[in-house]
């Protein structure tokens, strides 16, 4: 999918110092653009009205491989609201299109992280966020990040309050002596479990996606999103 003559949302350093673990690099740092955000985008007008009529919405993100003072480069992290009448909130499905990602995946209630874990995905590989758990993205590699999502497009925003008041999610992604990972607690929350790490493609057989195909392909076959907008219909299992 050609990029070039879309205009992308641009996440500044400025908007998001607060969630940033290196407060005093912050202080002094030049008002960087940490990723851009390509939303509701699609090949054709013809695919367009389909995903509308869908209820749905693709989008890419690209971000590049730049530090954060000590962290590495990485998504504001939010939240989704809940799908009308239930308990649980809606999902969301990304797979990577080049480079690597690490996804940070919470469970929290209020200062409270009841689950918390990470996926490292490359090429190709797809990560569900599954309901009541907030997410963001990190880009720990020297390469950028390229980063497909689809999304039900029902609700108006995401949340990211909660977040904000608190430094951010419950662990920082901070750069080692050999360029490692080192995962930091953030102990602006009462409790942290330790974190686990899972693999990706986990829960997309059940709905029927597999891996090797860039996900933009079901537009063709958008039924299989229908957990998307009516997750309260499935089982998931964690």
């Amino acid at each position: 999918m050609n990029l070039e003559k879309i205009i992308p949302s641009i996440r500044y350093l400025a908007e998001m110092t607060d969630v940033l673990f290196d407060q005093e690099w912050a202080k002094t740092a030049l008002d960087l653009k940490l990723y851009y955000m390509y939303r509701d985008i699609f090949m054709n007008k013809e695919e367009y009205q389909t995903i509308k009529k869908a209820g749905l919405r693709y989008d890419i993100t690209i971000m590049p491989p730049i530090m954060l003072g000590k962290e590495f480069n990485k998504t504001a992290g939010h939240d989704h609201p809940l799908v009308p009448d239930t308990k649980i909130t809606y999902p969301e499905i990304y797979q990577v299109l080049s480079g690597q990602a690490i996804f940070l995946i919470q469970d929290s209630y209020g200062d409270q992280i009841k689950d918390i874990y990470a996926v490292k995905a490359n090429k190709d590989d797809l990560v569900i966020i599954p309901p009541n758990y907030e997410h963001l993205m990190i880009n720990a590699s020297d390469k950028e990040l390229k980063n497909a999502n689809w999304i039900c497009r029902d609700f108006g925003s995401n949340i990211y309050k909660p977040f904000r008041s608190k430094q951010g999610f419950s662990y920082f992604a901070l750069q080692g002596p050999k360029g490692e990972v080192e995962w930091q607690k953030n102990l602006h929350y009462q409790h942290i479990p330790e974190l686990k790490f899972m693999e990706p493609n986990r829960l997309i057989e059940q709905f029927g996606i597999k891996k090797g195909k860039e996900i933009y392909s079901l537009v063709k076959d958008l039924k299989k999103l229908d957990f998307l907008k009516n997750p309260q219909k499935y089982k998931w299992k964690m």
